[in-house]
């Protein structure tokens, strides 16, 4: 059986490498000649499973007024004349609930905890390298209220049975020493211990250039999107002029509304863009050991090799890839706060992507009303952090296999009443 698999980021590239070794003829279609090019390219670089969480939260709306106010703010709205930005956003409002929020984090912790497994069982039968550090991540709190807050996640922690530690002050400083100076800003925090880092891109490429275990999965480079011929009555997708190939579809260019509505989905999923620094270490001691998550900031600051990657942020701004030179800002002075004497900010390279997302945070993997056509996509921030186990997630569904975790709520079905659609999912929200 012949793949097609639409884009080359992490997503597209870990699904292709799980189809592969179930023994399709795989194909990866994106307009770039080269693998994670685009959203994949800087990202924060952390694997955070228990982190994962959706932004669709209690207490957000409110908070997202008051941070439109704000230098620093972690979320910025641009009003653009796209109407889908404006129905994915309400979307998002209404899942700001407790009870959604829990049903939403638990389906996202479940898909990332399985997927830090599958990246742990790929590196090992492979030896793939891609400076990863198996430390942990450490959300740091600014204020108390912060850490009694945290009181939620933990209990989805605790339910999950994923390991975590409270720390204090003292316990800040002997989890990430460079820290200790600093200190007495923070309040608390909360530590996964088994958490991990990487660069997402080496990861990509490598997985691409058959790195992993030999297979070098084709990537042809097409400029626009190929076009899909609905055929309703077969329940099924074809190329046009390229015969009839399963397709699978990933990335925020690839699954904007209008292109997989031109399929017969409509996936409730939308670009938010997201920024990052890559700053080169000047002092090991001074620059952090593994992941530093900043709750006021919602920003990560990770440890490579010879780098510190400073990513994070959301905007909610259509398809916009210009570089703001105010987050810029936002983000030396985070890592120059923390870190002042571990990089060097004069030298930094700084960058910025779009990170499809779902409104309500969990990524829609699985299959569609048309039995050719599956989806993978939606991961919004955490699509590292979730990409082995989405990937092989799918290829099991494709594969008639059955998954190693559960299905429930994770594919497109979840925003339509009924179960079965005649071509056409709604994006009504979940209730």
């Amino acid at each position: 059986m012949r793949v097609m698999v639409l884009g080359s980021g992490v997503i597209g590239t870990v699904s292709a490498y799980y189809l592969a070794r179930q023994g399709f003829e795989v194909v990866v279609v994106d307009r770039q000649a080269a693998p994670a090019m685009e959203t994949s390219f800087a990202n924060a670089g952390q694997v955070s499973p228990g982190y994962a969480s959706p932004w669709a939260a209690p207490g957000v709306p409110l908070k997202a007024i008051k941070w439109l106010l704000q230098k620093h703010a972690p979320l910025a709205i641009k009003a653009t004349a796209d109407v889908d930005q404006y129905l994915w956003m309400a979307q998002m409002l209404r899942n700001c609930t407790a009870s959604r929020y829990a049903v939403n984090k638990e389906r996202m912790v479940r898909l990332s905890e399985y997927s830090r497994d599958c990246l742990d069982e790929l590196r090992a039968e492979t030896g793939i390298a891609y400076e990863g550090r198996r430390l942990g991540t450490t959300q740091l709190f600014r204020t108390q209220a912060q850490v009694d807050n945290a009181a939620k996640d933990i209990a989805v922690l605790q339910q999950s049975g994923v390991p975590f530690e409270l720390l204090d002050r003292d316990g800040i400083a002997r989890a990430e020493p460079a820290l200790a100076q600093v200190k007495d800003k923070l309040a608390g925090a909360l530590r996964l211990p088994n958490d991990q880092t990487g660069d997402c891109q080496v990861f990509t490429t490598a997985g691409r250039d058959g790195q992993a275990d030999g297979r070098r999965v084709p990537l042809r480079p097409e400029h626009r999107a190929p076009g899909l011929r609905r055929r309703p009555h077969q329940r099924r997708v074809d190329r046009r002029q390229a015969g009839n190939r399963r397709s699978l579809r990933a990335g925020p260019r690839q699954l904007q509304p209008a292109a997989a509505q031109a399929a017969g989905v409509r996936a409730p999923v939308y670009p938010l863009k997201g920024y990052s620094l890559t700053v080169p270490i000047v002092n090991p001691d001074m620059a952090p050991a593994s992941t530093i998550l900043d709750e006021t900031y919602k920003v990560a600051i990770t440890r490579f090799d010879d780098r510190i990657r400073v990513g994070g942020m959301a905007e909610i701004a259509g398809f916009d890839l210009s570089l703001n030179p105010r987050r810029r800002e936002t983000l030396e002075m985070i890592v120059g706060d923390l870190y002042p004497q571990g990089g060097d900010l004069s030298q930094v390279d700084f960058w910025t992507g779009l990170r499809p997302a779902t409104p309500d945070g969990t990524p829609i993997v699985g299959a569609t009303s048309f039995r050719n056509l599956f989806l993978n996509t939606g991961h919004g921030t955490l699509g590292w952090t979730m990409a082995c186990g989405s990937g092989r997630f799918l290829a099991d569904l494709m594969a008639n296999k059955r998954p190693q975790i559960s299905a429930e709520g994770l594919d497109i079905f979840r925003y339509s009443k009924s179960k079965e659609t005649s071509g056409h999912v709604s994006p009504a929200p979940a209730h």
